[in-house]
Parts: C-alpha cells; sequence; structure tokens
C-alpha cells in the first residue's frame, strides 16, 4: 500500500479497534510517503493520540508540537498536548494549550473543564512547593548552625535524606540551591553531617539523568573521589553509593522515576563516564587514597566496566580500562604489605583487583584483544625483573600470583615466561623471610591444575617441605603447609589418587586445625589454615575429623563472619567438600570392568563419601551454626562474592535442605532470605541449585513464616524458572509444590504466579506421564483456578484447558482427581459460561460427572457432586438435559442415605434436587 491517505483510513481503523501499536505504524508509514502539509498535520496529530493511549507522554507532546508547528490553531492537536504535558507534570504549558483550545471554542465545556482542574492543580502544586521550600530552608539553617541542638540536626539530617527520596522533595532542593547547601555541610567534615549531605545527594541522583549530571559537574569527580578515599568506613561507602547512583543514570540504568521528562537536555553520557572511569583508574595507585577507598574504587570498576549481557557487542569500556589502567591494576595486586613503599590496603583490596583482572579478561572478545592484555601484563613483568633489585623482583612475582587468582590461563602463560619459574623457586631458597613468603604464595597459585601441580610435586615439594622444617616464622610456616596441602589434594575426591602418603594428608588437616584455633595468629595468617582444609577436605577422612572438631570448625564459621572477605571462596570450597554437594560422574559398571581390564585407572570413592556419613555431617553442620554464617557471606557487598563462590554457597544451601526436618531450622536462621538473591544472580549452575533449595523450602513452609512481608513475591520467580524441561524431574516436582502452597494462600500471590508466565508451564506438567508431577501440576492449578484472570483463561474461546480438566477428572489416579474436581467444581461456581461450556468439551462428561458421583472417595464424590450442583444451578435448560439421564437416580440414591459421616455429600445431593423441583423438572415424592 503506497498511498498515504490509505494508510490514514487503515491507522483509524486500527484505532477504532484500540490497537494503538499498528494504528501509530500505519501513520508513521503515510508520513514517510506524504508530501501534503494538511495531511501531515494531521498525521502527527493522530500519531499523538496514539502515543497517549500508550502513555508515551513525552512522544505525544513531541507529536502534537510537530502538528502545530504546521497548523497553530490545530485544536485537536493543542488538547493532545495539553493532555500530555500535564501527564509529564508541566502543568504550566498545559494551562496555556488548554487556554488556547478555550478561546478557539469557549463554548466546549471539555476545555472549560480541563481550565479548571489544570488551575487548581497549579495553586496546590505551588502551594506544596512554597511549604516544601519553607522546609528545606529551615532545615539547611538547621543544620548549618552549629549551635544548633544535636538531636535537632539528626532529625533534620534524616528529613532531608528522606525529602531526597521524594521526586518533588528532591526538585525542591535541587532548585532551592540545594546542592551549594549540601556542598557546605561537607565541607563542615562533622562525620554525621557530611553523611546526611552524601546520602541526600545519593537520592536525588537516584532515577534521573539531568539532575545527576549536574550535581556531578557541581561537586566535581575529584571532590567526590577525594571523599570516597577518607578512612571512614560509612562516608566512603556513602560516597560509593553515591557515585553508584549517578553512573547508574549515565549508563541508562537503575530504576527511572519517571519518563520522559528530560529528553532533550543531557548532551552524550560518554565523556563524563570516561573521567568517572580515569579518576577511579587514578585513585587504585594514588597514595593519598586509604585502603576503604581504594575498595571502594576496584567495586565501582567491577560493578560498571565489564559488559552485564554477552549478547551486548559494546565492550569498549573493558578497552578503555585495559589500555588506560591495566598497568595500575597490576600495581595494586603486585603490592607486597610486609614492604614499606605499600599503598595502604585492606584484606581485601588484592583479591578484589585479581577479580577485576579476571573480569575484564572475560569481558574481551576475540583473541587480537586477549594478545594485546597478555603482552602489557609480560612488558610489565618485564620491567619489574631486576636481579640487582630483589624488592623489584619481588613485586613481579607477587603480581603473577595476583594474576593466578584472576584469569588462571593467562597466569599459566606468565608462568611459561623465561625465568619465572625460576625465580620463584630460587626465592624459596633465599634466606629473607618476605622472600619466602611471597614465593610460596606463588608456588600455591600456580599449582591449582592437575598437570602444572604435578611439575611442581617434582620441583616445590622439597622445597616447601625444606622451608617447613626450616622455619620459624608461623605466616611461613602456615603457606608452606597450605602448599603441601595443595599439591597433597591434586587427585581430588579420588580415593586411588592420592599424592602423598597414607596418613600425611591427616597429619597435614590436624596442623591446619590447630593453626585456625589460634586466636593469637593474624586472622590473615587463619586465612591460609582455612585455604588449606579447603584441599585437604577433597579427603573423606580428613572432612569427617573436621566436622567433628567443634572448636575448628566454629572458628571457621566466625572467620567467615569477619569483614575479611577474602576467606568467602575457601569457607564455601570446605563446606561443599563437607557436604559433598560438588558434581560426581556417574560410573557405569560396564565401563568400569573395560577400564579395569584395559588397565585404565578407575575412581575410586571413599567409604566414608557414602550417604550416611554425608548426613551425619550436614547434621554437624547446622547444630554449628552454618546457616547464620552463609546468610552473612551472601550479604557481603564485595565484588570478592564472585558467581563462582554464589554458585558454592547455593550448592551447600541446597544440601543443607535435603531433609525436610532441617528446613525449619535454615528458615529460622535466615537461610530463606539468604537464598533469594542466589537465585537472582550469578552462574546458571548457582541460580538452579538455590532456587532448588528455596523450593523445597516452600514446598512445606508456611510462605508468612519462610517469607514474610513482600519477600515472598521475590521467591515466585526462581520456583518459575524449574518448570522447564532442561531441569529434573525432582526440581520440576518440588517447585510445583512450591507454586500450590504459595497459590493458596493469597489472590496476590496468585496474580504473581500467572504474571511470571507460569500458567502454559503448569498446564504442560498436568499432561506429564509421571503421576506426581501430573498430580503436582493439577493441585497447584486447582488452587490458581480461584483467580478471575486465570477463570477467563478457562472461559476464552480456541483452547483446551476446560477439556483437559474434565479429562483429568476420569483419571484413574486418586489424587489427581481430587485436585482436578475441585478445580473443575471452583471454575463451574465461578463462571455459568463454563459449565455449558463442560458439555461440549468432551463427549465422555457425563460418564466422568457421574463416576465422581459415586467414587468410593468421600472427597471426590464431594466435589463431583458440587460440579453437579452447579451445572444444574446455572441453567434451566442444563438442568433438564441432566434430570434425563442417570444422574438423577445417582442424586436421588444419595440423598436417601442416612450416615453421619456423609451429611456434607447428603445436604449437596439435597441442593440438586431441591434446585430441580424449583425448575419444575421434578415432583416431591408425596405428589409423584
Amino acid at each position: 500500500m503506497e498511498d498515504p491517505i490509505q494508510l490514514k483510513e487503515e491507522g483509524n481503523k486500527y484505532f477504532q479497534a484500540n490497537d494503538y501499536e499498528r494504528a501509530a505504524q500505519s501513520y508513521t508509514q503515510a508520513m514517510k510517503l506524504n508530501k501534503d502539509k494538511a495531511l501531515q498535520a494531521v498525521l502527527y496529530r493522530n500519531r499523538a493520540a496514539c502515543f497517549l493511549k500508550k502513555e508515551e507522554y513525552a512522544k505525544a507532546a513531541s507529536d502534537a508540537s510537530r502538528a502545530i508547528d504546521i497548523n497553530s490553531s490545530d485544536i485537536k492537536a493543542l488538547y493532545r498536548r495539553s493532555q500530555a504535558l500535564e501527564k509529564l507534570g508541566k502543568l504550566d504549558q498545559a494551562f496555556k494549550d488548554a487556554q488556547k483550545c478555550a478561546t478557539i471554542e469557549p463554548r466546549n465545556k471539555n476545555f472549560q473543564e480541563t481550565l479548571r482542574r489544570l488551575g487548581a492543580n497549579i495553586q496546590e502544586k505551588l502551594r506544596i512547593q512554597f511549604s516544601t521550600d519553607l522546609r528545606v530552608q529551615k532545615m539547611f539553617e538547621i543544620l548549618l548552625d552549629e549551635n544548633s541542638d544535636k538531636e535537632k540536626r539528626e532529625k533534620a539530617a534524616n528529613n532531608l535524606i528522606i525529602l531526597g527520596r521524594e521526586e518533588a522533595g528532591a526538585e525542591r532542593i535541587f532548585q532551592n540551591n540545594g546542592v551549594s547547601l549540601l556542598l557546605q555541610l561537607i565541607e563542615t567534615k562533622d562525620p554525621e553531617l557530611v553523611l546526611a549531605a552524601v546520602r541526600t545527594l545519593s537520592e536525588m541522583s537516584t532515577g534521573h539523568k539531568a539532575r545527576a549530571t549536574a550535581i556531578l559537574h557541581y561537586l566535581g569527580i575529584d571532590n567526590i573521589c577525594m571523599w570516597m578515599s577518607v578512612d571512614n568506613e560509612e562516608i566512603s561507602l556513602a560516597v560509593c553509593s553515591l557515585l553508584q547512583a549517578i553512573t547508574d543514570c549515565l549508563l541508562g540504568q537503575g530504576k527511572e522515576k519517571h519518563h520522559g521528562k528530560e529528553e532533550a537536555v543531557v548532551l552524550d553520557t560518554k565523556k563524563d563516564l570516561r573521567m568517572i572511569t580515569m579518576r577511579l583508574l587514578d585513585m587504585l595507585v594514588s597514595k593519598k587514597v586509604s585502603g576503604q577507598g581504594r575498595d571502594r574504587a576496584l567495586n565501582l570498576l567491577n560493578k560498571n566496566i565489564p559488559r552485564k549481557d554477552v549478547k551486548d557487542h559494546d565492550n569498549s569500556r573493558t578497552i578503555f580500562v585495559i589500555d588506560n589502567g591495566l598497568k595500575k591494576i597490576l600495581k595494586v595486586v603486585g603490592q607486597i604489605p610486609e614492604l614499606p613503599d605499600c599503598l595502604p590496603l585492606t584484606e581485601n583490596t588484592q583479591l578484589s583487583a585479581s577479580v577485576l583482572l579476571n573480569k575484564l579478561y572475560d569481558d574481551l572478545r576475540c583473541d587480537p584483544e586477549r594478545d594485546n592484555y597478555r603482552v602489557i601484563c609480560e612488558e610489565y613483568i618485564k620491567s619489574k625483573v631486576d636481579p640487582q633489585d630483589m624488592d623489584k623482583t619481588l613485586h613481579a612475582i607477587q603480581m603473577v600470583s595476583g594474576v593466578l587468582q584472576g584469569p588462571f590461563d593467562l597466569g599459566n602463560k606468565l608462568l611459561g615466561m623465561k625465568g619465572v619459574m625460576e625465580m620463584m623457586v630460587a626465592l624459596c631458597g633465599s634466606e629473607r623471610e618476605i622472600d619466602q613468603l611471597v614465593a610460596v604464595e606463588a608456588l600455591i597459585h600456580a599449582s591449582t591444575k592437575l598437570s602444572r601441580a604435578t611439575f611442581i610435586i617434582s620441583n616445590g615439594v622439597a622445597l616447601l617441605k625444606e622451608i617447613y622444617k626450616k622455619t620459624k616464622n608461623e605466616k611461613i610456616k602456615i603457606r608452606a603447609l597450605v602448599g603441601l596441602c595443595k599439591l597433597g589434594s591434586a587427585g581430588g575426591t579420588d580415593y586411588g589418587l592420592r599424592q602423598f602418603a597414607e596418613g600425611s594428608t591427616e597429619k597435614l588437616a590436624k596442623q591446619c586445625r590447630k593453626w585456625l584455633c589460634n586466636a593469637s595468629i593474624d586472622v590473615r595468617t587463619r586465612r591460609w589454615a582455612v585455604e588449606g582444609m579447603s584441599y585437604l577436605t577433597l579427603d573423606a577422612d580428613v572432612k569427617d575429623d573436621f566436622v567433628e572438631d567443634e572448636p575448628a570448625l566454629q572458628a571457621m564459621l566466625e572467620l567467615a563472619k569477619t569483614s575479611d572477605k577474602t576467606i568467602l571462596y575457601s569457607v564455601a570450597s570446605v563446606l561443599v567438600n563437607c557436604t559433598n554437594s560438588y558434581d560426581t560422574k556417574e560410573l557405569v559398571p560396564e565401563l568400569v570392568q573395560l577400564a579395569k581390564f584395559s588397565k585404565q585407572h578407575v575412581p575410586e570413592e571413599h567409604p566414608k563419601d557414602k550417604k550416611d556419613f554425608v548426613v551425619k555431617r550436614v547434621k554437624r553442620l547446622l547444630k554449628a551454626g552454618v546457616v547464620s554464617a552463609l546468610a552473612c557471606m551472601v550479604k557481603a557487598d564485595s565484588a570478592i562474592l564472585t558467581d563462582q563462590s554464589k554458585e558454592l554457597i547455593a550448592r551447600v544451601f541446597l544440601a543443607l535442605c535435603e531433609d525436610p526436618k532441617d528446613r525449619g531450622t535454615i528458615v529460622a536462621e535466615g537461610g530463606g532470605k539468604a537464598l533469594i538473591p542466589l537465585a537472582l544472580e550469578g552462574t546458571e549452575v548457582g541460580k538452579i541449585k538455590a532456587s532448588h533449595a528455596l523450593a523445597k523450602i516452600a514446598a512445606i513452609s508456611n510462605p508468612d513464616m519462610a517469607f514474610p512481608g513482600e519477600r515472598v513475591y521475590e521467591v515466585v520467580r526462581p520456583l518459575v524458572s524449574l518448570l522447564n524441561t532442561e531441569r529434573d524431574g525432582l526440581q520440576n516436582y518440588e517447585a510445583l509444590l512450591g507454586l500450590t502452597n504459595f497459590s493458596g494462600r493469597s489472590d496476590k500471590l496468585r496474580m504473581k504466579i500467572v504474571k511470571e508466565k507460569a500458567l502454559p508451564d503448569i498446564e504442560n506438567y498436568m499432561f506429564e506421564n509421571h503421576d506426581q508431577l501430573r498430580q503436582a501440576a493439577t493441585e497447584c492449578m486447582c488452587n490458581l483456578v480461584v483467580n478471575k484472570e486465570v477463570q477467563e483463561r478457562f472461559v476464552a474461546d480456541g483452547n483446551d484447558r476446560l477439556k483437559l480438566v474434565v479429562l483429568l477428572c476420569g483419571e484413574d489416579d486418586e489424587k489427581v482427581q481430587v485436585a482436578a474436581a475441585g478445580a473443575l467444581a471452583m471454575l463451574t461456581a465461578a463462571q455459568k459460561k463454563l459449565c455449558s461450556k463442560m458439555t461440549e468439551v468432551t463427549t465422555q462428561w457425563l460418564e466422568i460427572l457421574q463416576r465422581l458421583c459415586l467414587h468410593d472417595n468421600m472427597e471426590v464424590q464431594h466435589r463431583g457432586l458440587v460440579i453437579a450442583f452447579n451445572l444444574i444451578n446455572a441453567d434451566k435448560d442444563l438442568a433438564k438435559k441432566l434430570v434425563e439421564t442417570e444422574l438423577l437416580e445417582i442424586l436421588t440414591y444419595i440423598g436417601k442415605q442416612e450416615d453421619p459421616k456423609k451429611q456434607h455429600i447428603i445436604n449437596v445431593a439435597h441442593d440438586c434436587l431441591t434446585r430441580c423441583m424449583d425448575y419444575g423438572l421434578i415432583k416431591p415424592l408425596s405428589q409423584a
């Protein structure tokens, strides 16, 4: 269709049919082909009407303005622009347009009413603005007055933060020179005032791009980074949140509080984003920055630089950071805290930097990009290796150690550089303790892969044993021990692939447990003891002894709750090993025989890895309070809590939830709350494991107790994600049980399940051959049909939903019959249309109904009679059809029974017969 007039007519038809999307498309097409100015104005104003209906008010205002540009007295365009501007909160401009409409058509009551309404709204807005302005002014007066009462100042500070949260309040603070006054508060250097000011700025920046950009430029990125660098955790964290809110706006992420209000205000944001990135990279290597500040900068880079979605092809931010800041990140990982020239660090800084290195490397899209990354690392190492300057060389080895904790493949390539491995071995033999410390750590990180570890076993074990025996420094001793632990566990869980002699692993573990319990040793060194246990607990004897050793177990769980987040992965690994929640390959007996025949190695299971031993260990861990430690680990707002760590924690939770008796304890100690973020973010495997653990809890717990308040709605999506043919039957089944439990609680929850598009999946499982799955899905549907929207889907034409439920009522499985009959009883009670529809969906309907009414199970029989009553009550013709069948005899037979246990069933049969008498279809017995 090439004619613009025809396209306009087509658009009008779509508009009248309420299909605004296609109407707008037709008008857009017509605009491209049209040459006539008058018609163009009509097309613009018509498309503006479509945008109004679609609630895209900024686009509606823009189109109406274009129509007015062509014809300034176009009354429809003026009125539509007025409506759009009103919705956008621009009441003054909306009032002017409505005024013009009323001038052109003074007798139009609609225009007069709009003018009255807008006038009243403008007055109200001015009144609120005036009172808000006074409140803002008063708050700043109290805060900036040094003689103000402390309590008054605190109250004013809190009120200011709350006001900044509301759109109107934030705008008034902004318009009344608030940013300048907030800057004055920050300059007082009073921690409480600084905190209040920063938090208010953060609220004002959230979801408003123009305001966020203005705040960034007014405060200046240098000032923001300087405040973030202070050695005060609360202030540093608050400034970090402010910068994150600004970054979210510039990246177009986060929650937009309103729509279309500032389309053309903000210029290209790339320049601002690059400026922020450069300053954060500068913070990494500045000696003026505190350890806290460095951590915040690393967390912001970790959060905002790598792509969130692999489908997004633009990794320019990562390339920019590699080109401009990779060497700065390498400098951080190469720091040695024991040397005097070290930058201020926290216990988490270097691991955060390693995580960033890993994320940047993973975000690269092709080999040339990865080669460039590797070359920068190699050049940096070469610049540091100097045989004449041992301290410089130490930094190079420490840097390799840091890369090995990040992108391991790259670290392996760096180990292969000429002289690196030799340098590590030489440092092990050095007389200086610091050399030995760094070299041993590097050896530990280098021996991660079996092949690499085999090479180190031949070279490094002797060295590590020598250091372990000779050194009197506990820090070096413990690290040497961890190196031996790691090398000793290179065979994994395979009982037949032990690297060391029988009993050696248990001896190493005993020493690790001893150090773990020694509170006089610093946390960083005790962390290495946990690291050692994470390797050694692959051995079943070791893990069994460890969970029996209550002081050592408690010491590890307490360490997991400290501010040192570098321990998270090690603790999670130990717990995964103790609960046997790692993946194991199933051994096919035939293949085992074949392998033995061909003299190949066959993995062996340790006797203590059998189920009853695992169950005992899980019970011990629960008794020791492992759930509260895991909940504490999940709360870590740090890049160190990687997706891999989250997956390990999810695996442990799933193992803990195995026994239904333990699930109440897990909920009581915060496990339910901790599982929600794990089910929504992380690796695919981690999300599935956490969702499955949630399903286990949701299946048998009271949702109000397990997930109080709004939290219960967050659990629905993880449960629905398990209704997938790629998941196993147990996951499907327990998710359906959880959803059944939820759908019986409230209509709001039923609505949430429908919104998450769970209905088609639940219906699919109602067709399943598996009895338990079919039963669980039918029970879930039985609860869901109470919801109006679900009922309407059954009423709609062109679907077999009702037919499926009717046929399920005829199944042999009693539990499926109970659920299906319940669903049918509720549907026919709520929707009279479904009563007549039921008789049309299948020819077997009457036979099925009669079988239900004569069923031995009283619950099924009662539901069958309720369905019969609903059909009789719905329509006289339908009742007549039923009376003419054997159903009348069945109802009469049941009605005559005298069994107190069946009284509720007899009452329904009486109701059916009474209704038939009311219709005049049957006569009372005396008259007959």
